[in-house]
């Protein structure tokens, strides 16, 4: 009874504050009088706090220019993750758009929302990335396209990543394609074996509500998030060679990561 009472009392909290930042957040949009990535930073860094996740960095976002930040991807809570670190927005499923309070603020933070199984829908998904990293806006592509165990890198997907070549055609500034592993270490001071690791995430077609609230109820996750060296995608670059690199570095910082003591 309690720990449903402190689940309740976690995600009214939630609620208190996302309807005011919503708001704000849509008046930056319409206004411009602040930045639209302060908002977002800030409720993913609240709403972590709220779940009892904690966060710790090894590296520094790319800053400055084009990037696309290239990551595996876990969990739902990655978003929040990443979000909480740096201002970036983010390309994802578009059923994501249609989900409560994530999905809205999903929206109202610029997500590029693309569907992966329409594959002549791909060149069109491309150009509206590419637009934005022209724009100077962070993107953060999950390029597995969906989500693995926790414990391993699934293969890139490398069809997105011609948004970065695109993104050169208006000008001769290359695009830095950054390495992102994310990786769920412990809970509560305990470090969490591969079994443990495959609970914290959110695979294929498990519901949504159920695995928020096993979040919600446990709490204590620590998560590490390494920023690898960012690859330079110049105008000669083949984009699935560029792919094939990030999916490597990621695979190699997540090893690491996870193997340390």
């Amino acid at each position: 009874m309690i720990g449903k009472l402190r689940v309740a009392g976690k995600i009214l909290l939630v609620a208190a504050y996302t309807g005011p930042m919503m708001l704000a957040q849509s008046i930056a949009l319409r206004t411009g009088w602040w930045s639209d990535r302060w908002i977002p930073q800030l409720w993913h860094r609240c709403t972590l706090k709220v779940m009892g996740v904690r966060v710790r960095t090894v590296g520094e976002p790319a800053r400055g220019g084009r990037v696309m930040m290239a990551s595996n991807h876990v969990s739902w809570s990655d978003i929040l993750v990443l979000g909480s670190i740096t201002g970036v927005h983010f390309i994802a499923k578009a059923e994501i758009a249609s989900w409560p309070i994530m999905g809205t603020f999903a929206r109202l933070q610029r997500s590029v929302f693309v569907e992966r199984e329409r594959r002549r829908a791909s060149p069109e998904q491309a150009k509206e990335i590419a637009t934005r990293l022209s724009n100077g806006d962070p993107m953060v592509l999950f390029a597995e396209g969906t989500t693995g165990d926790g414990n391993r890198v699934l293969p890139f997907k490398s069809t997105l990543f011609a948004a970065a070549k695109l993104a050169m055609n208006d000008s001769q500034e290359t695009v830095m394609v950054q390495p992102v592993a994310i990786a769920y270490l412990a809970r509560r001071g305990l470090r969490l074996d591969r079994m443990e690791r495959r609970e914290v995430a959110w695979i294929g077609d498990e519901d949504f509500v159920p695995h928020l609230l096993q979040v919600l109820r446990k709490g204590g996750l620590e998560v590490e998030v390494v920023f690898g060296e960012p690859i330079e995608f110049s105008a000669d670059a083949d984009r699935k060679e560029i792919a094939r690199l990030a999916e490597q570095r990621v695979r190699d910082m997540l090893v690491s990561t996870l193997r340390k003591p």
